[in-house]
């Protein structure tokens, strides 16, 4: 029987540092976003509480990041909601990249979170039904929010005291409006007036507008009209305020007495980035965002530091670097250029420019540039610690797993054909098939000792301890390996019959995969008609066996043993697709695990082993 079991391999991996964290919230994604929207097991809830824990742990940035480019398309409705309710860069991700057929989005949405419905809405490939899903359940989320708060100068005991403004009861149908993109600053001038004239609007009861909400108002006692007039009340207020301070500073002073604006906006923060687009000119003529205003009609050309006094930048901490006008003079990208802008305070100050330009492809002239403004990273401490980086063994266990996948797609695919699960297939084939299952299998079991080799050598992973007798697993497995020996008339030669037991404070299947890795090496390079002597003692509280390295091995010293020629592959008797001395080393590695040791010692080969808490009381004694 064959089944998928990537999902149980991710979550048997470590996640303990950043970079293993974000690797396996990275593998989640793809399995768990191309799972059917029925499917149910314990494994696939372990990995939904996983991808749980690593949101915690993860920023939101790296996280949308990883969303958005994800190596299967994400179609699970259930994980989508997850990333609907997470924060709004990680949901953004989410619904963008999203594949979801009408059925599942018309199930799916009233699900959602307001907000993720608003982002939902700037899609174009929903279908009909799922738009007009949305512009149902969009009334609620597109009114004006409610005045909490009476205006400075009203009265307290004035009557028409402010109420919640709610346009969903008051208003019987309003006809949708296109979805606009959010605004994280205070609305322009431009957009007060608007504002201002559509509160005037619906306060005026001759108006069309005034008419479909005449009834609502009349059971309200007017409530709602009050709410309205507080809001063009404070607008005014604004606008006044605006105007007096316009001609003398053009920007009102923070903490002054300049009313804020009606809509409960407070102090943002400073903005990162912001995208641009320039004329022939050099001349911004689109930017990004709510800045855009401060930013429209900004001369690139014009700062470049040739062009600017120098005292200009001498309270500047970040010096801008001279070139920019050559640069755009001969039309070549723009990367890292520092620059300086006085303006507007949300503008003002350092931003590094990365642009490149933009030619029409009809004619071949040059358009302008199109670009983003970031503000320059700060430099960290000289005394700050390093960010930590994946060890060696992190990247080989994330190589490794890499690696497993295409080989275990390989193998599926070749045991499909070979036992003709889609159909019938000519016996060729199935011969093919059946020999590409064979290789992928071999190519598997290496890379599973490959692992247990990183993970024993960083002490990610331990031997189990318990109690078994070394002197019985040694008589096993040279009687297994018989069939091997006897008919070239070589092998080992045990102590005699009658030896006393020699417990090891290991599991017994460990010390059983122990040996056999040894004495399968020593086996296949013996030549015909050689024996090799086994000896066994006990030396200061540890079990040791040492057993006579074969001529062919003799050649090599205590360094090669243990080394992995790159032309050295694994011998007729299998101990191992990397050969001899990685089977040695991984030999070795499992007895330092449990506290022993492998190495060569003259013409032996000598393992020492922690000997059982019985052995110990016997004493030392030689077998």
């Amino acid at each position: 029987m064959h089944f998928d079991d990537r999902l149980a391999t991710v979550l048997h991996l470590p996640s303990s540092g950043d970079a293993l964290a974000r690797i396996q919230y990275r593998q989640l994604i793809d399995i768990l976003g191309s799972l059917a929207e029925d499917a149910r097991s314990a494994a696939i809830e372990a990995g939904f509480a996983r991808v749980v824990d690593l949101s915690s742990r993860i920023p939101a940035t790296d996280r949308a990041r990883l969303v958005r480019q994800p190596l299967q398309p994400l179609t699970n409705p259930r994980l989508l909601a997850l990333f609907a309710e997470a924060e709004p860069e990680v949901a953004m991700a989410a619904i963008g990249t999203a594949q979801l057929d009408e059925d599942a989005w018309l199930a799916l949405v009233p699900a959602l979170p307001v907000r993720a419905r608003g982002i939902l809405r700037h899609r174009r490939d929903l279908g009909a039904k799922v738009e007009a899903l949305l512009e149902r359940l969009g009334i609620r989320d597109r009114g004006l929010p409610p005045v909490e708060e009476p205006a400075a100068n009203e009265p307290a005991d004035s009557e028409d005291k402010e109420q919640p403004l709610d346009l969903v009861d008051a208003v019987e149908y309003i006809e949708p409006e296109p979805p606009a993109a959010p605004c994280v600053e205070p609305a322009t001038f431009a957009g007060l007036e608007q504002i201002a004239a559509a509160g005037r609007a619906a306060a005026t009861p001759a108006d069309a507008r005034g008419q479909r909400v005449a009834k609502a108002e009349g059971d309200a006692g007017g409530e709602a009209g009050a709410g309205i007039g507080a809001i063009v009340r404070r607008i005014e207020e604004f606008r006044k305020a605006r105007e007096s301070h316009g001609s003398t500073s053009g920007v009102s002073k923070p903490g002054g007495n300049t009313p804020h604006l009606p809509l409960g906006d407070s102090s943002k923060q400073a903005t990162a980035a912001i995208d641009f687009a320039t004329d022939a000119e050099g001349r911004i003529n689109w930017a990004d965002g709510s800045l855009a205003s401060a930013l429209v009609g900004l001369n690139l050309a014009g700062l470049d530091p040739s062009a600017v006094e120098p005292s200009q930048y001498a309270q500047t901490a970040y010096t801008p670097r001279p070139g920019l006008a050559l640069s755009m003079r001969h039309r070549q990208p723009l990367r890292a250029i520092a620059v300086d802008i006085a303006g507007a305070p949300a503008v003002s100050g350092s931003w590094q420019v990365d642009a490149v330009p933009h030619f029409d492809p009809a004619s071949g002239r040059f358009i302008g540039y199109a670009g983003r403004l970031r503000r320059p990273g700060k430099i960290a401490a000289i005394d700050a610690p390093p960010a930590a980086e994946p060890s060696e063994a992190d990247r080989m266990r994330q190589v490794l797993h890499e690696l497993r996948t295409p080989a275990n797609a390989i193998q599926v695919a070749a045991e499909i054909i070979q036992q003709q699960l889609y159909g019938p297939a000519p016996h060729e084939y199935r011969a093919l098939a059946a020999a590409i299952a064979g290789d992928c299998a071999h190519i598997l079991a290496g890379f599973e000792e490959l692992d247990r080799l990183v993970k024993l050598e960083s002490g990610a992973l331990g031997i189990e301890s318990g109690e078994s007798d070394l002197a019985s697993v040694l008589a096993e497995t040279v009687s297994r390996l018989k069939a091997w020996t006897e008919p070239r008339g070589s092998g080992f030669v045990l102590p005699e019959l009658g030896y006393a037991p020699s417990p090891v404070a290991i599991e017994r299947a460990e010390i059983e995969r122990l040996v056999w890795r040894i004495f399968a090496v020593l086996a296949g390079m013996t030549a015909p008609q050689e024996m090799l002597p086994v000896r066994l003692s006990m030396e200061s509280g540890r079990v040791a066996m040492r057993v006579a390295l074969p001529s062919l091995l003799l050649t090599r010293d205590a360094q090669s043993l243990f080394d992995t020629p790159v032309s050295e592959r694994g011998q007729s008797l299998s101990t191992g697709m990397f050969g001899i001395g990685f089977t040695l080393r991984l030999a070795a590695a499992e007895a330092a695990a449990a506290g022993g040791g492998l190495q060569r010692e003259e013409d032996d080969l000598y393992l020492s082993l922690p000997a059982a808490p019985a052995a110990e009381q016997a004493g030392s004694r030689a077998i």
